[in-house]
């Protein structure tokens, strides 16, 4: 019997350019997050004012911001919990320790004013930070959860290692925050990834025994991760899964 042809890809090279190709009609959904409406199912209503979630930090990815994560966090804040955004308004260029000091600091002040752990959801290379302050500061993060994030293989293993390196003074596997994301967190660790990414080698974002708790393998495409409805509602229900509500 012949085998589907993502099951014929070696996941851990780079994707072909076709499936880099069928990433485009979905920019779209990511530039229009600000304005589209939010539709929450019946099973994800929101809480009852006794009960909280826990708060949401929701980390975006390169060449975005906090606009891009716009409907996600609307989402959540629906469904009862409180997210936060990064605080990025600008493009977020790459691994660099001013961004990486802004999150660090933005995790510091959630932790702060609610009093509770918080869960990072980071958005490609927005996972990326979210494992590394996770692993510098665990008792102030409850989960992480990663949606096609490559924390693990070989960093040139993706289509956009060339934009990385065009746009940063440094080489994609020398980045200046010495931290290794491949090391798993002390923490609850969530990896989301698609067999379909057209950005990511599927096993980069998957990762290897270790490495994370949990890897949940979507049919989304990269660029789906944070604006697709679906994806938002399969979040949800993994968040729902996994951290606890309080009264």
């Amino acid at each position: 019997m012949p085998q589907p042809k993502d099951a014929m890809r070696d996941d851990h090279l780079a994707p072909p350019f076709g499936y880099w190709l069928r990433e485009l009609p979905n920019l779209p959904k990511i530039w229009s997050s600000p304005v589209r409406r939010v539709r929450l199912p019946a099973h994800l209503q929101a809480v009852g004012h006794e009960e909280t979630r826990s708060p949401v930090l929701v980390i975006p990815g390169i060449m975005s911001n906090d606009g891009a994560t716009s409907l996600m966090r609307r989402t959540l804040n629906a469904a009862g919990y409180d997210a936060y955004p990064a605080q990025i308004s600008a493009m977020m260029t790459g691994i660099t320790q001013t961004f990486f000091d802004r999150a660090e600091a933005r995790l510091d002040q959630i932790w702060r004013e609610t009093g509770r752990p918080v869960a990072l959801v980071g958005i490609s290379l927005g996972g990326l930070y979210a494992r590394v302050l996770a692993q510098r500061h665990p008792h102030k993060v409850a989960l992480v959860m990663t949606l096609g994030t490559p924390f693990s293989g070989d960093r040139r293993a993706n289509n956009a290692w060339r934009l990385y390196e065009a746009i940063n003074d440094h080489k994609v596997d020398n980045p200046p925050i010495p931290d290794d994301p491949r090391r798993k967190p002390p923490v609850r660790t969530i990896a989301i990834w698609s067999p379909r990414d057209g950005i990511i080698a599927p096993a980069c974002s998957r990762g290897q025994e270790g490495e994370c708790d949990r890897a949940i393998e979507v049919p989304e495409r990269h660029f789906e991760f944070s604006a697709s409805r679906a994806s938002i509602e399969r979040i949800l229900d993994i968040l729902g899964e996994e951290l606890p509500q309080s009264r």
